[in-house]
């Protein structure tokens, strides 16, 4: 954590908006809970794996957890531009943190099937589907508009600061101990956010009342998208690499196993090279928030994530992975950070819920889809061309969209 204690004492230079006390509250709980988070995640593929020796299995697992976001995150943004989102919040990680105690009960009793993980991360599912764009949309009622990038960079680096650290401790306490205390650490570190989401006090509040048609909403939020070409572009180029890239939870267990010939400590430490290269990634972009996002980091890097990906098919050396998923770490924060800070930017407050929303979508309601595809591409032929099939993919998707903003670049749209 002392890299986290060095990123507040700069705060006052390079990263303003821990100059905000709402922000600092909601950033310090995120330190806390990201690095269970990050415990968590890894232990959960781990414990799929071992319990089933499948990736199609584990890409199910995928499906599972991520298919309510798919269904419901853009009616959860009606909601979210109604209500209260700290009260949200507040509710979200509450139950977050109540099943992440009882996976680490059934996990400790020995009494876990494959079924209760499913079971437990499509409630999880259903939870993020609220959570995930109440988070995202909540950032400009802590801050001044001019730190929303660097808020956003800020939450990118400590969330990869622990995805760096958690799976290094997970590893180690999955060898010595087991499992079950990666899932009670997560549940304690749920405490940490929930106190700091209590003494937020937002700068401002847009609140409607709770009525009208839903489905005229989502449909209004979505011509507001369609009507920006700068948020549409944003937008369907996270569906197309959000959709096939960021699979490598699922390729990664059994890439350790069967190709690069590890165990649970040499997985870990890949989860944590691969973090390496998303810290580096949300540092650049909070450093650079001053001048904004840019529309060359967001579309080359979304290039670049799927040539390293394809690249990874010509590998069967620790080390080379190693250096090739730090890249796929980088660029993928990158793209992600790039694409956020793109649509908050130019986004309102009426709509920013219902927008976030779809971005959530893109980043996480695909998940099924990619994670099926990437779970039987690894389960029919090899991990190698998991990898290649996902970053070949979403690259064969993003051709037309680069293709149609250098087409609205000529006509003066984007």
């Amino acid at each position: 954590m002392s890299s986290l204690v060095a990123l507040r004492r700069k705060g006052t230079n390079n990263f303003p908006a821990l100059k905000e006390v709402n922000f600092r509250y909601f950033w310090t709980g995120q330190c806390v809970s990201l690095l269970g988070t990050w415990m968590q995640r890894t232990a959960q593929q781990w414990l799929v794996y071992s319990l089933t020796k499948s990736p199609l299995l584990l890409g199910i697992l995928g499906v599972v957890q991520f298919t309510p976001v798919l269904l419901f995150t853009l009616f959860a943004g009606v909601f979210i531009d109604r209500f209260n989102k700290k009260r949200v919040l507040i509710i979200t990680q509450s139950i977050l943190m109540m099943l992440a105690f009882i996976l680490a009960f059934l996990v400790w009793s020995g009494t876990v099937q494959y079924w209760h993980v499913l079971v437990i991360a499509g409630i999880m599912g259903c939870v993020n589907a609220w959570d995930m764009p109440t988070r995202q949309s909540f950032i400009p009622e802590m801050v001044e508009k001019k730190n929303i990038v660097n808020a956003i960079g800020l939450n990118s680096a400590v969330f990869n600061v622990a995805r760096i650290i958690g799976p290094a401790i997970a590893g180690y306490l999955m060898v010595r101990i087991g499992t079950a205390l990666c899932f009670f650490v997560n549940g304690v570190s749920f405490i940490a956010v929930i106190i700091g989401i209590v003494l937020i006090k937002p700068t401002y509040s847009h609140e409607k009342r709770a009525s009208g048609n839903i489905f005229i909403d989502v449909k209004e939020g979505l011509k507001y998208i369609k009507s920006n070409k700068i948020i549409l572009a944003a937008v369907l180029s996270m569906f197309a690499v959000g959709t096939f890239s960021m699979n490598s939870d699922v390729i990664i267990p059994s890439f350790a196993t069967t190709v690069l010939h590890q165990g649970a400590g040499g997985y870990s430490i890949l989860l944590s090279v691969m973090g390496v290269g998303s810290f580096l990634a949300a540092l650049t972009v909070a450093t650079r928030s001053r001048k904004g996002p840019s529309k060359k980091l967001l579309y080359g890097s979304s290039i670049l994530v799927c040539l390293f990906q394809i690249g990874l098919l010509f590998t069967h050396s620790y080390l080379v992975s190693s250096i090739i998923l730090s890249m796929v770490g980088f660029f993928t924060v990158a793209f992600s950070a790039s694409v956020n800070t793109t649509i908050q930017i130019n986004t309102s407050n009426e709509y920013r819920g219902r927008v976030m929303s779809v971005y959530t979508l893109a980043n996480n309601g695909t998940t099924p889809i990619g994670n099926l595809f990437a779970g039987a591409i690894t389960e029919k032929f090899a991990p190698n061309f998991g990898f290649f099939g996902c970053g070949f993919m979403a690259l064969i998707f993003m051709i037309p969209i680069l293709w149609l903003i250098r087409f609205d670049k000529k006509n003066g749209k984007v």
